[in-house]
């Protein structure tokens, strides 16, 4: 007797739906993917008890002939393709034509639908894959409404698999959100157990749409991201690193306007917001990703959650240029946020005090009647006492030079400049400080940064920024740590932190050329066995590891020999070291350094950077006020803690109640 046989067309269609059903909100995302397929330019979603037992999706689509209507529910009925070289060119959301006929297969469905050119609707009813009966005519809108009631009704394995109604109910509202991201010229209604949860007015504005779902606060943190280089054109948004979020649920990114997951598109993002976001923080994101369907596979995932690209590192690196640019354009300058705080009508208010008389000062009699009144005698507290900058010049050298060997030392950091411009205030109690000339030159750690980055340049095509920075004049320091600096053109106020500000300057420096500067061959050389594809991406990138300060023998592959690294790494496991390198060169990374290198390096410039309460003249504050504010790239500390914040003088207005 044969032991192979053909299963039944019932428990055929069960299979089959569990690869593509697995809860209600893969009902939902394939009914309204339909519905955006037939060119819907509103569409309603409403469930009950978490989707389990009611869904209904309502569209204004073009609707489905009467004829068409047994046919849709059939397994690998579509419209959307017809021969094989469809599947080069997809631009649809569906393609396979499997939805309706797994949601049929273990559901209820009523469906109601109606072309525009037709007088009469069609309705037509299906339980558990079978038909109940022919369809029949009726009146409905254009459009079509579909209705799934009772889902898994025949499959009780997967009912006990359902998580708690509010679950699955969070899980449909995010991919409702997530479609209407991806498409803000459709208007969504998101109903839930009777309430409206959401509603987009689909205007096509993405803004509109990422503020209707996501509120005022998350859409205010936003920047702007455009970008075209011919091979992937980028737009859509992405959150100022301050406002970063503790995982990666608020990264969308979506492909021809479909919603994805990509590990190469999370670390492409978090790659242009290395050193700018704090440790267990991720970037928030909504980026629209455009390229030709013939540079993607849209078919590796049952539910088309995830692609696969022809060329990952041109992806990566695109999106990578797309967002530091937008990053870099922007500033980075976060504005001051005033707390309002908002009365509680709702509070009980609170038990009254009887008003008491404040004590009056005594005030004692003069002896002689014609003689002048007397004073008061109140005790006033000592007048203020005027707080006069030091001339204190923070030396940064020698701190420097003790971070590293003897041997490996340079000039700079061996002899540093020792005298500098001194020039004495004098300020008298009434009098205005009026800035210098021409500012004092600060330790030779605070100097302008040079022009390389170890990142990937720009491509040549897009046209360098040219700016005009406008006059910055320090009024003061507070706290020992916080310059206060007035922009009297943009009428603003800066505050900065110098430490942070100071930290970020010399990290930007070490990184840029301190490695390569400081490059040490092994008497020893260590060989490290890597797979055969990270080899290769290594052996590609010679030039860049070169700029890291190592070298490599690349002979006897896949032993990778090592035959000079950085001094500061000499003493490390050199392996481990490499192996990570290699490693970030797989998952696409554009800067592979090493964690440790990062941190090693954040370490030394935290070190070096001059400190809260150490005491600095208002000329070294200008300068370093003047190199932070006019360098992009210094807008947050290594940690990813900014180090300024900005006051508008019409927000300061508003709190004094001028305006």
């Amino acid at each position: 007797m044969s032991k192979i046989a053909v299963l039944s067309k019932e428990i055929s269609e069960l299979i089959a739906a569990g690869e593509v059903i697995e809860r209600p909100a893969s009902v939902v995302k394939e009914v309204v993917e339909n519905a955006i397929d037939a060119e819907a330019k509103h569409i309603t979603v409403e469930i009950k008890h978490g989707g389990t037992t009611y869904i209904r999706v309502a569209d204004d689509g073009s609707g489905i002939a009467s004829e068409d209507v047994p046919t849709a529910f059939f397994r690998h009925a579509t419209s959307k393709i017809h021969d094989r070289k469809d599947l080069e060119s997809i631009y649809t959301l569906g393609f396979r034509g499997e939805a309706l006929a797994s949601i049929a297969a273990v559901s209820k469905v009523t469906l109601l639908t109606k072309r525009r050119e037709d007088d009469y609707g069609t309705h037509y009813e299906i339980i558990g894959g079978t038909p109940t009966g022919e369809p029949e005519q009726g009146g409905c809108p254009d459009g079509t409404t579909i209705l799934i009631r009772d889902l898994f009704f025949n499959v009780p394995v997967r009912q006990r698999f359902m998580k708690k109604d509010v679950t699955e109910a969070n899980a449909v509202s995010q991919i409702v959100q997530k479609i209407a991201l991806s498409h803000p010229e459709i208007s969504f209604q998101m109903i839930r157990d009777n309430r409206m949860e959401f509603c987009t007015d689909g205007n096509g504005d993405l803004y509109a749409a990422i503020y209707a779902l996501f509120g005022k606060e998350f859409a205010h943190d936003l920047i702007p991201v455009q970008y075209d280089d011919g091979f992937l054109r980028v737009s859509g948004y992405v959150g100022k690193p301050l406002y970063s979020k503790p995982n990666r649920t608020f990264q969308h990114f979506f492909i021809n306007g479909r919603y994805i997951r990509s590990r190469v598109c999370s670390v492409a993002l978090e790659s242009a917001y290395q050193n700018l976001i704090m440790t267990g923080k991720f970037p928030t994101c909504v980026l629209m990703l455009e390229m030709l369907p013939v540079d993607l596979d849209v078919n590796v995932h049952p539910a088309k959650a995830e692609v696969r690209f022809t060329s990952e590192k041109n992806v990566a690196d695109s999106l990578f240029f797309a967002v530091k640019n937008a990053l870099l354009e922007n500033g980075l300058i976060y504005d001051f946020q005033f707390r309002h705080n908002a009365q509680d009508w709702t509070k009980q208010p609170a038990v009254s005090t009887p008003m008491q008389q404040p004590t009056l000062p005594h005030l004692k009699e003069p002896s002689d009647p014609f003689a002048s009144k007397a004073e008061p005698e109140v005790e006033s507290p000592p007048p203020p006492q005027t707080i006069y900058p030091t001339q204190y010049h923070y030396d940064i050298g020698e701190t420097m030079a003790g971070l590293m060997p003897e041997e490996t030392r340079p000039a700079a950091l061996e002899n540093p400049q020792a005298e500098h411009t001194k020039s004495e205030l004098e300020l008298g109690q009434n009098a205005e400080f009026e800035p210098p000339p021409e500012a004092t030159a600060l330790p030779e750690t605070i100097l302008p940064l040079p022009t390389a980055t170890p990142e990937p340049s720009v491509p040549e095509s897009l046209p360098e920024k040219q700016t005009i920075l406008p006059e910055i004049r320090v009024i003061g320091e507070v706290f020992q740590n916080y310059i206060l600096a007035e922009i009297p053109a943009e009428q603003k106020l800066v505050i900065f932190d110098k430490h942070a500000a100071h930290e970020r300057v010399i990290f930007e420096r070490l990184k840029s050329g301190a490695a390569k500067q400081y490059q040490q061959l092994l008497m020893q050389k260590t060989e490290t066995l890597l797979p055969m594809d990270e080899f290769a991406l290594m052996q590609e990138q010679t030039e860049q590891l070169a700029n890291m300060g190592f070298s490599f023998d690349f002979s006897n592959p896949p032993f990778l020999r090592t035959t000079a690294v950085p001094t500061f790494l000499q003493s490390l496991n050199i392996d481990e070291i490499v192996t990570e390198i290699a490693h970030n060169f797989a998952l696409g990374k554009i800067n592979p350094q090493t964690a440790y290198l990062d941190d090693l390096l954040h370490t030394m410039a935290c070190k070096a950077a001059i400190k809260a309460h150490d005491k600095n003249d208002l000329a070294e504050l200008q300068e370093l006020a003047q190199i932070v504010y006019a360098d992009e790239q210094v807008r947050h500390c290594p940690h990813g803690r900014p180090v300024m914040f900005v006051i508008k003088k019409h927000e300061l207005e508003k709190q004094f109640k001028r305006v």
